[in-house]
Order: structure tokens, then C-alpha cells, then sequence
């Protein structure tokens, strides 16, 4: 996912304070732009990198939700308060408090709206990805409801639509302005316009090895990468292109073909918002940063569909393992991931009359996004506030890049801490401490060793040991991550796999999606023993379900972990509906997150494709009650209930589906 952040003077007045635009992009590889070796057409994005410069150490979170936190709020992800920002300020806040008018336009994916943290203007969604075509029920425009058209949308376009407007609304008010727009491209389900799409047939015919070795010759060529950096590997759980049968490598040319479109279009975009700048006569002191929130994902989560063209609301596509791998070029691993391939992605600053470094250049000191809101509040000369009336705030943990943009190095700063889930990292200096799930710590010096080939972990046991102890201490006191999130790693187990990474051994296109591992403890039967309900509900993957009386008492043991409820065999009325519940959360963190609940109006559709609806878990230890609106007009077939991100222990009770007349439809456990 990366964003753009565009600040601008306007020419007349020598010291007006700048104008600001975030524009963000949802799951980019490093490699997938023009000027970070791509062959995908990015014109606009590479003429900013021409006449800006690059950084080559950008780094996130490695995951959505988590990088806008940090983007927003200078603060690590649970430090701010996680999607609740209970402890934090946002730059809307920041710059609106300085007299800005502040607009955003896309995905939200955090709690409430962002009218409610400081963003006067606001159009989007308020999930975490969406069809491109149709959308979903989340839609909102200035805090209210807002109906997706029935034909002639995509979200890619209709976010620049809609920060053109608020652009030209913020300029009659004779005030500097702030306008964050978060693409969701090109996130998952992959769509693309037909136009776009037709630019990339057969174009990726030759495979991921072929397109990876090329990319990495361009980034070498360029200046992206040294001449001396040694890529990393095929990794083992991905084949050689010429190894697949011939109708995997056609679904999966035709997943790379959907996926250049969506960045090709993202362009496209980009340039429309820069010719608006340039006919305002802003852009030449306007400071643009680009980045994504993290790399490339690896997670198929649709079955193969093939001879078909993802370019209407009907069809589309899932990700793909092995162009992931090749997207990320020339690291390793994938989103969440705190290796390079899950956390660095590209950055690029343009800003002709600020800009103090030699015209593209590339910005060698690592960066992350916990430092944009103290880079836009240093150069908009606004204050980030010590306190606020409803939140107890933390400190930011980011710091000002302005000297980077004079050329000059950054003073010292404290190590970046990296953590989603039971993914972990440290960035301190040249050296990288990192765990793959929470197995065991891994050392790399970045500055010899950039793609994380020879592990110095028993060479160096005393730096080892020092960086261990540093990421736990700021882990609890920074980050002020729960115990169980800072619990000791576990021994390695190599080769890594993930349970829904590509079944590249699939036999049919049915079974390409990885299968998902069963849960622990099955019946002489082979069912799962979480399978305790006749009305059918199961525990989804790393979670363990009991019932006791009218309680589902749950524990999560990994990420994305809940529950699913099948109602296509039950006889359902047309909605609107709603679902009641109490929830009790073990959180001994003591913050607040976000739920998230799924559902699907099509029979065919499997979840966690659908449409989704995020709600505010409070972590109190105390019954909390939940009520879920669907307000659409038609019949249910499948919902999940989502509470965690990661592990942790809920208890939910008296789960009910109520139909329009407020009557129960369905209750679990029965």
C-alpha cells in the first residue's frame, strides 16, 4: 500500500505556508514502479523521481491498517492506540488546529470516520478493501451514507474525482489545505479497467523468473540497487515458471496482467492531480512524497478462475504468491513480513523549490512512515499537541526528515521498532534483527547484506543478544505492545510455509487456493472438533472455539484468526438485518481495536470475499454489547465475525441474527 504527500505555496506570497496532499497505495511491491525497476508504465511517478530523488531505505509496517496509523499519527501502531487512535493526534488534527482545510478521499480502515479525526471533507470507503466496480456498503461522503452508482465507477478514478472537488472547494477559502487520498490499488480483489487491462495482455507470457531478473538488472542499472548486491533466491515454496503446467502459468500471467493495470492506473491518476497543480500554478513549490504501506501480498485467497477478464464487478482475482515474490524484487518475503520484502517499499520526494539534494538522487538514510506527520507539522510550522480533551496522549516516536531534504543527515534517532503480529524486526544502524513468526531471531548487516542472505545470528551473539533486549524494551515502552505480543520466540522451522501462501502442487483449479490446515484436535471422523454446533459455525484458522451454555468462548492463537457461520442451507427472508451480540475481550493491553464483520449476498461467493463491516472491540475485561446493521435488501449466505488481528481470548454470547421485523432468524449456539 504507498501515498504521495503533496504540500504546496502558492507562488504569490514568498512565505505562505504550504499546502499539503497524501496520497496513499495499497500493497506496492518495491519493484513496481518505472523508477524502482519496473516494466509497468508509470510516466508520472517517474518524472516526480527525475526531478525529486528517491529514497532507497523507506520502510512500514508491513501491513494496512498499521502503516495509516504510523502515517497519521507519527506514533507505532498500538503506542497511537491501534484503529481506535485513542492515544494519538492525526496530521488532519494537527494541520486543521494550524487553520488548514483538510479533506481525504479512500480507504479509511480504522474506527469511527475520518470525519471524526480532524478531515473537514471526506470521501471513501471505510473497510479495508472493496470491489473496484461495485464497492461495498461503507461508502461515505462528509460522514454520511453514500450509494455507489450502479454503472461507470471505479474507485481508483473516483478518489481523484472527488479530491479534484475538494481541492477546488479548499482553494475559495483562501486557506493552506491538506487532502489525504488512500488508494485502495492494488490491493486485492484485483480489477481493472478494460482499457488498461488490454495494455498488459501477454506482456507477463514469459513469467516471474524472466520479469524478476529483468527488474533487477534495471534497478542495478539505475542506481535503484549497487552493482554488487546479491539478489535473493527463488525461495523453495515457489516453482520455476517452466515448471508449472501450461494453465497455471495462463491464470498466472493473467493475474500479473490485472495487477500492472491497477498500477498503471494508479498513474494515470497521479498525473491527473499533478495537472491540477500545474494549472494552479502549485507545483513547483509543492513537496510530494510517494511510498506504499507495505510490500507486495502473498495471499491467495480465491480459487483459479480461467479464461476470464477481471474487468467488470463479476470477476475477479486473488494474489499471487509467486508474482509477489517477483514484485519485491530483489528482497524477500511479503507483506506482514518484517524482512525488506514485507516492509521496504518506494519512496520518492518531489519539491522543486525546497528540494535542496542533486535532482534524482537517491536518500541512502533509512526513513519510516512514523515520520511523515512530524516532517508535514516541521514543514507547515503547526504543533503536535502534548494533550488532548477526550485521549491521553503518547509522544511521537517519528522524527522530522526536513534535514534529509537539505542533504544533510539525520541527527541521531532511536532504532525502528517493527511488529504486526508475531512478524518482528529492528532496524538500528546497519544491522537488522528479524523473526519470521515469532521463530527464531535472525541477524543481518543491511549495509553489506540487503536482501538478508547470510544470518550473523551466531556469529555475533552479544550484538544478537543487545538487539533482543532492545526490541522487548521497546516493545513494552514504546510500542506498549501486551505481553503476549513480546513473548519469547520459538524454535525455527524451515523451510517457512504459510498456510495461505499459493498451492502451487494443485492438481485443478479449484485447489490452487492453499488449502487451509485443519485446526488442532479432530474426530476419529475427521471433522474438526471446533464443528460443536448443529446450526454451523466453525473457528477459522488459528482459533480454538468451546461452548459453554449460550457463550462461544474463543482463543486466538495467530493472525486474522474468528469465526464463520454457513446459512446457505437454511431458510433465510430478504434483509435488511441485524446481528446482536455481547462481547467480552481478555485484553490485557487495555486498548481498544477494531472487529470486523463479513458476509456474502451471493451463494457462489466464499468468504472472506464479500462485503465487510468493521466494528470497535473495547478491551475492558467487561460485557460489551455489539450491534451490526446489513441494510441490504437481500438474503445472507455466509458470515464471519472477525475480533482480533492476532492472538488473545474472547468470549462472545448470545450470538443472534434478527431479520427486518427484529424476530430471530438464527442464533449460535443453538
Amino acid at each position: 500500500m504507498g501515498f504521495i504527500c503533496i504540500l504546496s505555496v502558492r507562488p504569490c506570497i514568498a512565505d505562505e505556508r504550504p499546502n499539503v496532499v497524501v496520497m496513499m497505495v495499497d500493497d506496492l511491491g518495491f519493484s513496481d514502479i518505472g523508477c524502482y525497476g519496473s516494466e509497468i508504465q508509470t510516466p508520472n511517478l517517474d518524472a516526480l523521481a527525475r526531478n525529486g530523488a528517491r529514497f532507497s531505505q523507506f520502510y512500514n509496517t508491513a501491513k494496512c491498517h498499521s502503516s495509516r496509523v504510523c502515517l497519521l499519527s507519527g506514533q507505532y501502531c498500538i503506542a497511537a492506540g491501534d484503529t481506535s487512535l485513542a492515544h494519538a493526534v492525526t496530521s488532519a488534527e494537527v494541520l486543521g488546529d494550524a487553520g488548514y482545510f483538510t479533506a481525504m478521499t479512500g480507504k479509511w480502515h480504522l474506527d469511527k470516520q475520518p470525519t471524526d479525526f480532524g478531515f473537514q471533507r471526506y470521501f471513501g470507503h471505510l473497510s479495508g478493501a472493496c470491489n473496484y466496480f461495485s464497492g461495498d456498503n461503507t461508502f461515505r461522503l462528509n460522514g454520511e451514507p453514500w450509494q455507489v452508482p450502479s454503472d461507470g465507477f471505479y474507485t481508483t478514478v473516483a478518489n481523484v474525482d472527488y479530491g479534484l472537488k475538494f481541492l477546488d472547494e479548499a482553494r475559495t477559502t483562501g486557506k493552506p489545505w491538506y487532502l489525504y487520498v488512500a488508494f485502495n490499488a492494488p490491493h486485492a480483489p484485483l480489477h481493472a479497467l478494460p482499457e488498461d487491462y488490454k495494455k498488459y495482455q501477454g506482456k507477463y507470457d514469459q513469467g516471474w523468473d524472466a520479469v524478476r531478473d529483468a527488474r533487477i538488472a534495471k534497478q542495478k542499472r539505475t542506481g535503484v540497487l549497487p552493482e554488487s548486491l546479491e539478489p535473493s533466491p527463488r525461495p523453495e515454496h515457489i516453482p520455476a515458471w517452466n515448471d508449472l503446467e501450461q494453465w497455471k502459468r495462463d491464470y498466472e500471467a493473467n493475474r500479473m496482467t490485472t495487477l500492472a493495470a491497477m498500477i498503471d492506473r494508479v498513474d494515470q491518476e497521479v498525473g491527473r492531480l499533478v495537472a491540477d497543480l500545474k494549472k494552479n500554478n502549485e507545483l513547483e513549490n509543492t513537496f510530494i512524497l510517494f511510498v506504499s504501506d507495505n510490500g507486495a501480498c502473498p495471499y491467495d485467497r480465491k480459487p483459479a478462475r480461467l479464461d476470464v477478464e477481471p474487468t467488470s464487478a463479476n470477476v475477479s482475482f486473488g494474489d499471487s504468491t509467486g508474482w509477489a515474490w517477483a514484485r519485491n524484487s530483489p528482497f524477500r518475503y511479503y507483506k506482514q513480513n518484517q524482512f525488506e520484502g514485507g516492509i521496504s517499499t518506494p519512496a520518492i520526494v518531489h519539491w522543486p523549490a525546497g528540494l535542496k539534494v542533486e535532482s534524482g538522487s537517491m536518500i541512502q538514510q533509512p526513513a519510516h512512515l512514523i515520520d511523515v506527520l512530524p516532517t508535514l507539522a516541521d514543514l507547515a510550522k503547526a504543533n503536535i499537541p502534548e494533550s488532548h480533551e477526550d485521549r491521553t496522549l503518547r509522544p511521537v516516536s517519528g522524527v522530522s526528515l526536513q534535514p534529509l531534504l537539505r542533504g544533510e543527515p539525520l541527527e541521531a534517532r532511536s532504532p525502528i521498532h517493527l511488529m504486526f503480529a508475531e512478524d518482528r524486526g529492528l532496524r538500528d544502524g546497519d544491522w537488522k534483527l528479524v523473526s519470521f513468526q515469532r521463530e527464531a531471531w535472525e541477524l543481518y548487516n543491511v549495509a553489506e547484506d540487503r536482501c538478508e542472505l547470510n544470518n550473523l545470528a551466531d556469529q555475533q551473539p552479544e550484538r544478537l543478544n543487545k538487539m533482543i533486549a532492545m526490541w522487548h524494551e521497546m516493545a513494552e515502552n514504546v510500542v506498549h505492545a501486551p505481553a503476549k505480543a513480546r513473548a519469547p520466540v520459538k524454535e525455527a522451522s524451515l523451510p517457512h510455509r504459510h498456510r495461505e501462501w499459493t498451492n502451487f502442487d494443485a492438481d485443478t483449479p479449484a485447489e490452487y487456493q492453499k488449502k487451509r490446515q485443519t485446526n488442532a484436535g479432530s474426530t476419529k471422523k475427521g471433522k474438526s472438533a471446533n464443528l460443536q454446533s448443529a446450526n454451523h459455525i466453525r473457528a477459522r484458522k488459528n482459533t480454538t472455539l468451546k461452548i459453554v451454555g449460550n457463550e462461544l468462548r474463543l482463543q486466538f492463537t495467530g493472525d486474522d484468526p474468528g469465526i464463520a457461520m454457513d446459512l446457505r442451507n437454511k431458510q433465510l427472508p430478504k434483509g435488511p438485518y441485524q446481528i446482536t451480540f455481547r462481547l467480552m475481550v481478555d485484553a490485557k493491553s487495555g486498548e481498544a481495536s477494531e472487529g470486523e464483520v463479513f458476509y456474502t449476498t451471493d451463494a457462489k461467493i466464499i468468504l472472506p470475499q464479500g462485503n465487510k463491516i468493521p466494528f470497535v472491540v473495547e478491551s475492558s475485561n467487561a460485557w460489551q454489547a455489539v450491534r451490526i446493521d446489513i441494510a441490504e435488501a437481500v438474503r445472507l449466505y455466509q458470515l464471519r465475525i472477525d475480533i482480533s488481528d492476532g492472538p488473545g481470548a474472547a468470549t462472545i454470547a448470545d450470538l443472534q441474527l434478527l431479520g427486518s421485523d427484529g424476530k430471530t432468524l438464527s442464533n449460535w449456539p443453538q
